[in-house]
């Protein structure tokens, strides 16, 4: 299969909603953060990806939650400053060892990564790596067409 090809890009990829990721702006302070995931337990929703960016002040924390809706209703109604997007998550069957030729395949496809972190779950019993991307459906037909498993909220939610 030649990875660098874009030509008959998948118009479907599959079925279902796509993984939603919460960017939640918070005071660079202690508790925080922690406050935020008490937020969540206390609603049963669980974090299953999480990275942090912090800077003197504030942070910003993405977030990939087993219930999207109630995250966004639980941010809203208590005024907390979030935005969400689309991300791409993709399932590594063979180990984290396709890391790289998951990254050559966007790399060959000319499409930006915006950042990227592991899951903290083990979604099948693969490795999942959260993928922001300059463009989210193109990126997802591109892995999808090269054997890639991309999940869908369905895959990650209980």
């Amino acid at each position: 299969m030649d990875e660098s090809s874009t030509d008959d890009v998948p118009s479907a990829v599959a079925e279902g909603d796509p993984v939603r990721q919460f960017a939640v702006f918070l005071p660079n302070r202690p508790g925080a953060f922690v406050s935020i995931l008490d937020l969540l337990g206390s609603n049963q929703v669980v974090a299953l990806g999480v990275s942090v960016q912090d800077s003197i002040d504030n942070t910003v924390v993405r977030l990939v939650v087993s219930d999207p809706v109630t995250v966004e209703t639980l941010f809203m109604e208590r005024g907390i400053p979030f935005n969400c997007m689309d991300v791409v998550v993709v399932a590594f069957r063979e180990g984290p060892e396709e890391l790289p030729r998951c990254l050559r395949i966007l790399l060959n496809a000319e499409t930006n990564i915006h950042f990227l972190y592991p899951l903290l779950t083990q979604p099948e019993g693969c490795s999942a790596l959260v993928l922001g991307l300059e463009d989210h459906d193109f990126g997802m037909a591109m892995l999808s067409k090269a054997g890639f498993r991309t999940l869908r909220q369905e895959d990650l939610s209980r």
